[in-house]
């Protein structure tokens, strides 16, 4: 058998490998939940190109509900239902939304008869910022995914480059 002594070294040995592997895993969780936002920007750049070439007449939608709305007898929607059950969702440690871009006004009544808008703002903010995820999102209307890379708030429009925002590249 074992002693007493040489099993408390066998657990102190686990101790110091797990307090070593924690922190790395947590930091890869993180980057994971961030690379699942920046997919949900662009999923959501990618269905509001569709909505608004194929259902808006050149508006934008600017709420996520709106997006799983099929056109007519079509069966498919323009978002996936994971990011659509409301217009505010939490997906992989993220808020994802969806609102009227800068400086956003009606446009045409899409083939639903919902009102588009000209423009849209769509953010993917941290639940927790530092532990599900440093960085926030946002893109609008013009397809690129802005960061800010301390994480407190979405990149505001008009986006520019300066300080923690810039471009995801």
């Amino acid at each position: 058998g074992f002693t007493l002594i040489e099993l408390l070294i066998v657990v102190a040995i686990i101790g110091i490998i797990a307090a070593i592997a924690v922190p790395g895993l947590l930091r890869a969780r993180m980057s994971g939940n961030e690379a699942s936002a920046i997919g949900s920007m662009r999923s959501i750049n990618s269905a509001e190109a569709t909505y608004s070439a194929s259902a808006a007449q050149g508006g934008y939608a600017v709420d996520l509900t709106v997006l799983a709305i099929p056109c007519g007898n079509g069966t498919q929607p323009f978002l996936s239902a994971d990011l659509t059950q409301a217009n505010g969702v939490d997906k992989s440690g993220y808020t994802v939304t969806l609102a009227p871009g800068a400086g956003a006004g009606n446009g045409a009544l899409d083939c639903n008869g919902t009102q588009s808008q000209t423009a849209y703002y769509g953010t993917a903010l941290p639940v927790t910022v530092d532990v599900t995820g440093v960085r926030a999102f946002a893109t609008n209307q013009g397809g690129t995914v802005w960061q800010d890379a301390d994480g407190s708030a979405a990149p505001p429009e008009p986006f520019v480059a300066a300080g923690d925002v810039s471009p995801i590249q």
